[in-house]
């Protein structure tokens, strides 16, 4: 049986370690102004994984980019542990689409950008961009460069350069969006298995259902533009979780819910 949450019981954010309350973005376009959020509300608690989906347009990524401080909101606020947002976050990692790396760097360096931006301890941070590496199955990738890794390998990379600093939040902005099928299953379960063990905040922004049922302790789903909060459901589901639940009764029940709403919003059609 899947739960659901109104928005009303969204908007009363307190006990939130993230809380956007009542956050809208309009850009301004040559054919005029465009509203990409519309008050949006929502609280994230502390080592909570929570997913972000919704059709294309709708300002899940613009969600991400004010919560990270990288993007002021037309109105509204964003706060952590109750201080306002106000400049771009550097407590936070984020992980892009694309993994944006330096073609002159190995695997190692790109990871130890980070620790040197931030002017970590090198040996100890070296350690550290070593075990996560390992953690994500790059154990003796460590010397190559991003071209003679693939795509996957690339995206693990950045997750490693995202944690280097041990980071209590994580933004995801579409991360295995790009990979193939059997790339992404792998990227999931070691994103399950690296935040089972730290519990770090996670904002994840995806098109995949099965991803964000798969990975997330609630889902906020999104309207079409402008995007609202349309939905907040509990995933409730035994963790670790494996390839096999997938095929579960309880996980397909997850699945019809959100796909029922977005046919019922129009953002499916079936005929």
């Amino acid at each position: 049986m899947t739960q659901t949450k109104s928005l009303s019981s969204e908007t009363n954010a307190e006990a939130a370690y993230l809380c956007l309350q009542g956050v809208s973005k309009v850009y301004a376009t040559h054919d005029g102004p465009v509203r990409a959020l519309e008050q949006v509300s929502v609280g994230a608690r502390r080592g909570e994984f929570l997913s972000v989906l919704g059709p294309s347009g709708c300002g899940k990524s613009t969600l991400l980019m004010i919560a990270a401080g990288l993007l002021r909101p037309s109105s509204g606020a964003v706060s952590i542990d109750g201080a306002v947002v106000t400049r771009p976050r550097t407590d936070i990692g984020i992980v892009f689409q694309s993994p944006v790396l330096l073609e002159w760097r190995t695997a190692l360096g790109n990871v130890m950008l980070q620790a040197e931006a931030k002017k970590l301890e090198r040996t100890a941070a070296k350690r550290r961009a070593r075990d996560l590496l390992g953690a994500v199955g790059l154990s003796g990738f460590e010397d190559k460069y991003p071209h003679e890794l693939s795509g996957g390998m690339r995206q693990r990379v950045s997750l490693c350069r995202a944690l280097i600093h041990d980071p209590n939040q994580l933004l995801m902005d579409e991360p295995f969006g790009a990979l193939d099928a059997l790339t992404r299953d792998q990227l999931v379960l070691d994103l399950q298995q690296i935040w089972n063990k730290r519990r770090m905040t996670v904002l994840f922004v995806t098109h995949s259902v099965p991803e964000a049922v798969f990975l997330s302790d609630r889902i906020m789903v999104m309207t079409p533009r402008p995007g609202r909060l349309d939905r907040m459901i509990d995933i409730e589901l035994p963790r670790p979780r494996t390839l096999a639940m997938r095929e579960t009764p309880e996980f397909a029940a997850y699945i019809r819910e959100i796909l029922d709403l977005f046919l019922a919003r129009g953002v499916l059609r079936e005929h």
